[in-house]
């Protein structure tokens, strides 16, 4: 295994390598941050997009808590000598160790979820070591899908619908952040439905048929997709944008799914689950999210500003009925009550009518933003010895 000393490269938002010890000790800390407790059954469980963001605490969440045996799915990159593995990369074999030790069976495979093959290649596994799935997670986000049917590569884009979007953000370019303004002209009828199709129902579809057709759906069979509403502040960008309607769409697929004999037979169920407000590599991409989540950080403090681990275990809590389902008009999980409070978005709104004077309230907010996204490479994280040469070429899990 050979060392060399690894920098940060990054410019504003952009982190174009990781650290694999850091990667791994933001694994290790959500692990012992959540309360082991595994006296019940170990349901089956397929999480598609383990590897970052709300993906990463629902695996983590469910191997501490649940003792949930399976297979996770990504999509990383390795170790090429000249840029390092992703971090999430680097998050699965840290992950894979901690499930090892402590005597839990899951497997990991780096693929593309959207593919025919990923999915061939994963129910082979599911029908060899595990059998019927009780829990389908899927949490996948990606700028490219090619249709499978097709051979189409579908591009996402972030834009807003009807009108243009002008609105502050956050600008790290400088030693300290500040406020700037950006506008986004609106999104066209083919950049909606490409989103669509990248971000919407299409594939959690058919990883669902896919299962049903090779007998792999277990009675009470349970799928969950991650999915945000937000604030009215971020709306126009966000839910009444490109990136809403494909989350409408997975809407849509969930009834769609509920109402499918394929569901019914085994008295399953399929949910989109409304996830709160987090730092993750695909929300530091959307345009006045920094900004948003720097307030809202502010307004909530450390104690009230719920992690995707926290909220990751009410989700399996509820999924796995230790808890009573919290349910909205449209029957979505909802695990965004602390956001969306309303003494919290008056005072989130107040600071976002001046921005400018806003930050001055917010600047730690904005520093812990920007620590946040530094640590979801692996960055900036105590306890780590960046000074000292570290091993970038991690081989990727396999089973003990």
């Amino acid at each position: 295994m050979t060392l060399r000393q690894i920098e940060p490269k990054q410019r504003g938002f952009l982190i174009v390598n990781s650290h694999p010890d850091g990667a791994a000790h933001t694994v290790h800390r959500m692990w012992e941050g959540i309360e082991a407790r595994t006296d019940g059954r170990r349901p089956t469980a397929l999480i598609l997009g383990h590897s970052a963001g709300y993906g990463l605490a629902t695996l983590v969440a469910g191997l501490r808590r649940h003792g949930i045996r399976g297979i996770g799915v990504a999509f990383e990159a390795a170790d090429n000598g000249r840029r390092t593995a992703t971090a999430g990369w680097y998050r699965t074999a840290a992950t894979a160790r901690l499930a090892a030790d402590h005597g839990h069976d899951f497997r990991f495979v780096n693929t593309d979820a959207f593919s025919a093959d990923a999915k061939t290649h994963v129910l082979d596994l599911l029908e060899e070591h595990y059998g019927p799935v009780d829990h389908l997670i899927y949490s996948l986000a990606a700028p490219r899908r090619t249709d499978p049917a097709t051979g189409t590569v579908h591009h996402s884009v972030i834009k807003p619908l009807g009108a243009a979007y002008e609105a502050p953000a956050l600008d790290f370019s400088a030693d300290d952040p500040k406020v700037t303004r950006f506008r986004i002209e609106p999104g066209t009828e083919e950049e909606t439905r490409a989103t669509v199709a990248v971000m919407g129902g299409d594939d959690w579809d058919l990883w669902v048929r896919a299962l049903a057709a090779r007998r792999l759906l277990a009675d009470g069979f349970t799928t969950a997709a991650l999915t945000y509403v937000g604030s009215e502040v971020t709306a126009p960008v966000y839910r009444h944008g490109t990136i809403g309607a494909a989350k409408e769409h997975l809407e849509r697929t969930a009834h769609d799914l509920n109402a499918s004999p394929l569901l019914k037979e085994k008295d399953g169920r399929a949910f989109t689950v409304v996830a709160g407000a987090a730092v993750t590599q695909a929300s530091s991409a959307i345009p006045s999210i920094a900004l948003y989540t720097a307030f809202l950080r502010t307004v909530l403090g450390a104690d009230g500003f719920r992690s995707t681990a926290e909220q990751a275990v009410d989700l399996w809590d509820q999924l796995e009925g230790r808890s009573p389902l919290v349910l909205d008009e449209a029957g979505r999980i909802r695990l965004d009550g602390w956001e969306l409070d309303g003494a919290v978005q008056d005072r989130v709104r107040d600071l976002w009518s001046d921005p400018e004077r806003g930050l001055e309230t917010a600047r730690a907010g904005a520093d812990w933003f920007m620590t946040q996204v530094r640590e979801l490479y692996g960055w900036g994280i105590d306890g780590v010895a960046y000074d000292r040469p570290a091993a970038p070429d991690i081989a990727w899990p396999t089973p003990r």
